[in-house]
């Protein structure tokens, strides 16, 4: 008798931006490399280097439409004139096929999740403290202060949500993070590969 694939589990993390929810998500995946990371689709154009299917799933603006009337996205939601979203069909195959799987997206797209997929865990990343978030955002050297100003002042609305949430995670120590990670989304910790 052929016993079916356990099924996978889906996780969406979120946070502000700075809070290195990026920087967990790739060492989390070099220590579990069965966890599938989800593709976005989006409406703009490919940049230089980047393949459809793999960095995103590139659509006409008709095509996102028909998705979005259809139910086939997670979420969405529209920036700088272009469409971006979570095609849902990729993540029910692989849910299906028994690998976990991980959603890194932003506040407003947790919070379609939370409706378009109520089985989903839902967890929060937030800093050790506010001025270390305002460090990391200015650590990376690519905005202005006008940018940084607006990104702060998101953020601090932003950590007022962490209430909606399954769990909260505190990324103050990247291999404790990731730790903390395996553990909320029910993986067996692997060795670290991390300092």
């Amino acid at each position: 008798m052929v016993m079916a694939p356990p099924r996978g589990r889906l996780t969406v993390i979120t946070g502000p931006s700075g809070v290195g929810k990026g920087t967990l998500v790739a060492a989390l995946r070099q220590r579990q490399p069965s966890i599938w990371l989800s593709i976005s689709a989006t409406t703009r154009s490919p940049r230089s280097g980047e393949r459809d299917g793999a960095h995103y799933f590139f659509l006409g603006r008709d095509d996102f439409d028909q998705r979005v009337a259809a139910g086939g996205l997670l979420e969405w939601a529209e920036f700088a004139g272009h469409c971006y979203g979570t095609p849902r069909q990729p993540v029910q195959e692989q849910l299906d096929a028994g690998r976990p799987v991980l959603l890194e997206i932003e506040l407003e797209g947790a919070r379609q999740v939370r409706h378009s997929f109520p089985e989903g865990f839902q967890i929060f990343i937030k800093p050790p403290s506010f001025e270390e978030l305002e460090r990391r955002i200015r650590g990376r050297g690519t905005d202005s202060d006008e940018a940084i100003r607006r990104r702060l002042e998101r953020a601090q609305v932003e950590l007022e949500a962490e209430g909606e949430f399954d769990a909260v995670l505190v990324n103050g120590d990247l291999s404790a993070g990731v730790t903390d990670l395996e553990r909320l989304m029910g993986l067996a910790p692997a060795p670290s590969l991390l300092p």
